[in-house]
């Protein structure tokens, strides 16, 4: 079965964690468990969620993680959910923090009518952060400064990593122009800098990833293709 969604489970009850990596599993969605805040920081430094799914019977170290995800620059936009616990207090808080919250006695039932209204979000979530490799002339257009020629490493809904020798700036605001296979029209594309590490890529407005990057056909769509790049059958 093909994997459509990877999820960040933080418990320490084994219960709790066999329920929810059954019912999770019944939907493909793959779970990284991790018992508390050290090893849930470490994961979201290292990988990239759809979803994250916090059991406040960690006390103060579920707002921890939920606050660490927020943070988080690949997994701001995760998903979350809270799982209730029984301190009042964080289980108050973190219901603040969480977009949905599955209610305890927990059961298969109860989990998966919590899920269900999540999955399309899942789904978006997966699809936004999808990267399809992509090798094409870009040009960077900056104000008052030389434009820019390179190439482009990857292509997202959200921006475009690159492949250039030119030191440029984060949070610099440019239009990057380029050509996508298929089209004989340049894009232009309203975007922001970022780099970290040496790497760099650029942030697209949001108009543009959905009415032009979709329309493609480059594997960032709904249909036709999983977030892996292998055809759905």
């Amino acid at each position: 079965m093909t994997e459509i969604g990877l999820v960040l489970l933080a418990s320490d009850d084994p219960v709790t964690i066999q329920q929810f990596s059954d019912a999770l599993g019944e939907l493909s969605i793959s779970p990284d468990v991790c018992r508390g805040v050290p090893a849930a920081v470490g994961l979201l430094n290292r990988r990239k969620f759809d979803a994250v799914i916090v059991d406040l019977q960690l006390g103060e170290q579920a707002r921890l993680i939920l606050d660490e995800a927020r943070l988080s620059p690949s997994n701001q936009k995760a998903v979350t959910f809270a799982i209730s616990g029984s301190d009042a207090e964080v289980t108050s808080t973190c219901r603040k923090k969480s977009q949905f919250v599955f209610e305890r006695p927990l059961s298969a039932k109860s989990i998966g009518s919590t899920l269900r209204p999540a999955y399309g979000l899942i789904l978006r979530e997966r699809r936004r952060y999808y990267r399809c490799p992509l090798s094409t002339p870009v040009v960077i257009l900056r104000r008052a400064k030389p434009e820019v020629r390179c190439k482009s490493v990857n292509i997202s809904e959200g921006g475009m990593a690159l492949s250039t020798i030119v030191p440029l700036s984060t949070g610099e605001k440019v239009h990057v122009q380029f050509t996508l296979p298929g089209h004989e029209v340049p894009f232009l594309a309203d975007s922001t800098m970022l780099v970290e590490n040496g790497s760099y890529w650029t942030s697209f407005c949001r108009p543009f990833a959905r009415a032009q990057i979709r329309a493609t056909g480059l594997a960032i769509r709904k249909a036709g293709r999983d977030a892996s790049g292998n055809r759905r059958r």
